[in-house]
């Protein structure tokens, strides 16, 4: 049986918090300092298109952000933006026309009508009773509404209470389409994030010094290392370079001819969680083990079903000639490699 804990601590004054499953970190969310925390929402003013990428740069208070997939927009135009990821040192910040208002239940979506219910939410019973849960409380409302899957076991009441806060704050937000540059509203924390997207039923630890009691500084430690074992297995070794996130599985002293699938199949397992605490995006390249070809599909299942139920966007893109198999990740998270130095 799972168990989940989530601590809300700071990692040198930074506001942070580590979600573990059976005592193993499975998650961590880091304040970004030096960036604006994604989800924040800009009035910002259009500057110029940029040719061949199908976008613009627009500026915001925090800098130059870069827009992209717009139509009919001219230099000098306000427009609401939102951030949608995190911006790296020296380029602008990646943004979207798209604004959402999302919260632990609910998400408002302002420009896109209608009331959905999260496909994981499987109970005909259910799904019926939280359509009439949304009717009564969006009303005759114009904005969309999208109710995550953890409406499932919550309390009418408080699902209630968290469309009304998200409708209330986007009919305060989208009508501040006119004038100069401003921040509208700012991201959550990483304290409020894991409020928001660990929505399971979890022992949560809100002490001073909760990271230490916990044995989260321990497995931060492990973190410093390109390598992570595999237990069994052998090891994945994960490098971040300026161009890419190159990754190493390695089968160790096991020289069986099933020993390269095991490795294979043991890193795809593994490889979500260690990004998502590396705090890695990007293109992702993998050198895998030896395997046979009729052994890919395999491979591409059990890496296909760990990035199920990750959070963060990644795509699948496949194998290139060599036999190494390309991803491409969403970068919404600081590196921990920045933290621990």
């Amino acid at each position: 049986m799972r168990r989940h804990t989530i601590i809300l601590d700071h990692i040198d004054g930074r506001e942070a918090a580590a979600l573990l499953e059976n005592g193993r970190l499975d998650d961590l969310l880091l304040a970004m300092d030096a960036t604006p925390a994604v989800g924040t929402i800009y009035r910002a003013v259009v500057q110029r298109p940029v040719k061949g990428q199908g976008g613009m740069f627009v500026s915001t208070p925090d800098g130059p952000a870069f827009l992209r997939q717009v139509k009919g927009l001219s230099p000098g135009q306000p427009v609401l933006v939102q951030v949608t990821g995190r911006a790296e040192p020296g380029k602008a910040i990646p943004v979207t026309s798209k604004v959402l208002f999302k919260s632990r239940y609910a998400i408002v979506t302002p420009e896109a009508p209608g009331l959905n219910i999260s496909r994981s939410i499987k109970d005909e019973a259910r799904r019926d009773a939280l359509l009439e849960l949304a009717h009564e409380v969006m009303e005759a409302d114009e904005m969309g509404l999208i109710l995550r899957s953890s409406c499932l076991e919550a309390e009418d009441a408080e699902i209630a209470e968290d469309i009304e806060a998200m409708a209330t704050t986007a009919a305060r937000i989208m009508p501040e389409k006119e004038g100069t540059e401003a921040t509208l509203l700012e991201g959550d924390g990483p304290h409020a994030l894991a409020w928001r997207e660990w929505a399971m039923p979890a022992d949560v630890i809100t002490q001073a010094g909760g990271f230490a009691r916990e044995g989260v500084l321990d497995q931060l430690e492990d973190l410093e290392v390109a390598c992570a074992d595999l237990p069994g297995a052998g090891s994945l070794w994960i490098e971040p370079t300026r161009a890419l996130i190159a990754v190493d599985v390695n089968t160790g002293g096991d020289t069986s001819p099933a020993a390269g699938l095991k490795a294979n199949l043991a890193a795809a397992r593994e490889l979500p969680r260690q990004l998502r605490l590396r705090g890695l995006g990007g293109q992702v390249t993998v050198d895998l083990a030896p395997m046979t070809k009729k052994d890919r599909k395999a491979f591409e299942s059990a890496l296909r079903a760990a990035f199920r139920t990750d959070q963060i966007e990644t795509a699948l893109v496949g194998w290139t000639p060599l036999g190494h198999f390309e991803l491409q990740r969403k970068r919404d998270r600081i590196p921990i490699s920045e933290i621990l130095s």
